[in-house]
């Protein structure tokens, strides 16, 4: 939204409601009211403005608002309470894996918090497939992770490359464990902060070296089909890689335990 204009007689205006009316209008009025609740724009415990505001305030029709309030309401972010209107919901009833929940609960996030508790989730689910999978892995696995291991020590010097052998690397483990509910959650997860710099942090080559080394740990572990160690080597390459991608030079700030 712009700000207000003022006319040739000096009477301020309204902003238009969109720059670019969009396509689907229920869908970017979701999109707006979702960004504005985890903003805090509209406080848990408030109610959203009523009808009226917002079709006026979007320059929409109250068929458009009604089904944005009921994606709201799936999304958790709102409930309709008789008599008291559209009421916004306590962050604790938000449902976290949605994408456009995250994607604003994590650009708001000055402290990293969030993206810590991402990375301790993932953490814990990948450790957990990487055990399974050095139970269950056949030699097929076994040769694909070394592939990517041998591959990804001559794409050190090439970031973009890496990190797709990177993601490719842990898919394959998700993969083999046959845990299809734990991998959609990190995938998931991940889908909404791979390609963003606040999660990525520092990529230089040494870090690339240093990350590889810890893959290679974990494929050792499951070539050796060590269930345990190879628990070990995933939960401490995901720790050690993430302490090292958020902190820069001279920051102290540590990954909770």
């Amino acid at each position: 939204m712009t700000a207000s204009t003022q006319s040739d007689e000096g009477v301020s205006t309204p902003p238009p409601a969109w720059t670019r009316r969009p396509a689907n209008l229920a869908a970017a009025v979701t999109a707006e009211l979702v960004e504005r609740i985890v903003r805090g724009v509209h406080p848990s415990g408030s109610p959203l403005p009523p009808e009226p505001v917002l079709c006026e305030t979007f320059s929409v029709s109250r068929t458009v608002v009604r089904e944005a309030v009921k994606i709201l309401q799936e999304k958790g972010l709102v409930q309709v309470r008789q008599g008291a209107g559209t009421m916004v919901t306590p962050p604790a009833m938000w449902n976290m894996l949605d994408e456009l929940i995250l994607g604003a609960t994590i650009a708001g996030d000055e402290s990293l918090a969030v993206l810590d508790d991402l990375v301790v989730t993932r953490r814990l689910l990948e450790s957990d497939m990487a055990n399974v999978a050095a139970r269950l892995a056949d030699d097929a696995v076994i040769d694909q992770l070394r592939i990517l291991v041998d591959q990804m020590d001559e794409l050190v010097d090439d970031q973009a490359a890496y990190h797709q052998h990177d993601r490719a690397f842990h898919d394959t483990v998700m993969q083999a464990s046959g845990n299809r509910i734990s991998r959609a959650v990190v995938r998931a997860l991940e889908s909404q902060v791979v390609n963003t710099a606040r999660y990525m942090g520092r990529t230089e080559r040494a870090l690339c070296v240093a990350s590889n080394a810890g893959h290679r740990r974990v494929y050792e572990r499951i070539a050796a089909h060590d269930p345990d160690g190879a628990a070990e080597a995933m939960f401490t390459h995901i720790t050690e890689a993430w302490v090292v991608r958020r902190s820069g030079p001279g920051d102290p700030t540590r990954l909770r335990r």
